[in-house]
Formats: structure tokens, sequence, C-alpha cells
């Protein structure tokens, strides 16, 4: 299926994602350490980040998490406590905890607005909400996905379009986009379903408006198509032949081998 084949994409590209170092928070606290007491602390510190930093490696997100909320904890206020925040999101993204990482990440985003690394956050988000189990559910239920309400799928590809639109250089801009365009497929078959719904109980108007969202909104959709059917139909049900005829002279110029 090619919803599938995205997806196998994706998760190839998942890969790349890497939790962030804390060496330099961690130097700048040495930094500060006037006494042995602070250096041994420095160094418990060290050596709990590196045991949360295995501990991910293990696919054990529960004790890195752990680890990493408790360094958090001790120091809530530094910029160690920000990079904590970033790992966390990544360990929460990677464990499948959708809502915590969601939440890590808005929260890192309201609490540093200029961060460099607001990328990163907008792209965990992206990710957390991304349906990374569509193609397995509609080959174990036989289920067409776009016949349902497609909210995360929106605040993935309002995430991810405000990554690369704002951070355009970003590491993980291209990638977004390769998400974006899937995710703008599935968005614009959806308003093409509930179009089509509307146009087949007579609610030609709604229909209209419908379908010509899916064409605005997402432009390049490879349902864009099927927008301007539905709107000459309905156009020719309400009695607007000249919107209908000019609707097929654009599909037509647009989509030359659609019958």
């Amino acid at each position: 299926m090619k919803t599938t084949k995205h997806l196998n994409a994706f998760s190839r590209a998942q890969e790349r994602l890497r939790p962030l170092l804390l060496l330099g928070a961690l130097g700048l606290l040495a930094a500060c350490a006037g006494n042995e007491e602070e250096q041994t602390e420095i160094g418990n510190l060290t050596s709990a980040y590196e045991e949360a930093k295995e501990a991910i490696a293990r696919n054990n997100y529960r004790r890195g998490i752990q680890i990493f909320e408790a360094i958090q904890a001790r120091y809530p206020f530094s910029d160690l406590s920000r990079q904590i925040q970033l790992e966390l999101m990544y360990a929460y993204y990677r464990s499948g905890q959708k809502e915590q990482a969601i939440d890590a990440a808005d929260t890192f985003m309201r609490e540093n607005p200029i961060h460099p690394r607001v990328d990163y956050a907008l792209y965990i988000k992206g990710l957390a909400y991304f349906e990374s189990e569509a193609g397995f559910l509609e080959r174990r239920f036989k289920k067409d996905i776009t016949e349902r309400p497609p909210k995360d799928v929106a605040e993935s590809y309002s995430a991810l379009r405000r990554l690369v639109e704002r951070y355009p250089a970003s590491e993980y801009a291209e990638d977004a986009e390769q998400r974006m365009l899937f995710l703008k497929n599935r968005l614009a078959a959806y308003e093409n379903h509930v179009a089509d719904y509307y146009l087949r109980r007579g609610a030609y108007v709604a229909a209209v408006n419908r379908a010509k969202n899916a064409l605005e909104e997402y432009n390049g959709a490879d349902t864009n198509a099927r927008s301007l059917k539905i709107m000459a139909e309905a156009y020719e049900k309400l009695g607007m032949h000249d919107l209908a005829d000019d609707t097929r002279r654009v599909l037509a110029m647009n989509f030359p081998t659609t019958k």
C-alpha cells in the first residue's frame, strides 16, 4: 500500500534521531564547583546521565526516563534542566508515550521560545502525532483510514509545517517535508470524504465548500483531481453550469489523464 511505503521510509529516517549530549551543561557545573563535595556531585551526575543514556540505548526507557526526571528535579531552573527536557521528550517519544512527549515539547517551546533547539522540539511533537500505525490498521482491519477524523494528523502537519517554515535550514526540515506530503494527502482525502458525503445527501453548497477547502489548503495533494470532480458535480446539481464547465476545464488542464 502507498501508506505503508511512506511509513516504512519515515521509520528509517527516525533512526537518525538521538538525544542531545549534556557535556556543555556538565562542563558549566564543573567550572562552578569549588570544593571536593561539589566535584563529587558533578561526577555522580555524569555517571547518572551515562546510565540513563545506556538504558535508553538498550530500549529500557522506563529506567532512562526515571533517571532523567530525577536529574531534572535536582536542577529545575538551569541550562541542564533545559537539556534534560530535550532528552526526555525523545525518550517519551521512543517509548510510545505520545502525550508525555507532546507535553514535554510544548513546555520546552513555551519556556524557551528562542532556544536554538526549538526545531528539535517541533520535530518530536510532529513525530509524536504522526500516525505511525496507519498502514498496520489498514491491513489488519481492511479499514479506509481516510474516513476517520484526522485530528492527530492535523496536529502533526501543523507542527512540521512550523518547523519547515521557521527553520528551513534545520537538519530535520527535509524529513519533515517528506512527512508533510503524506499528511497532506491524508488530510485532503478526508476533506474529500466529507465533501462526497455532503454531495450524496444533496448538501451541494457544503460539498463545494469542503472540496474547495481541500484544494486551497492542500494544493498538490494526490486527491486534488477528486476535489475538482466533486465541485463540478455539485455545481451541476445547483444549476451552475458555467461554474461546472469551468471546473471541468481546470480538471482537464491539470489532470489530462483523468476520465
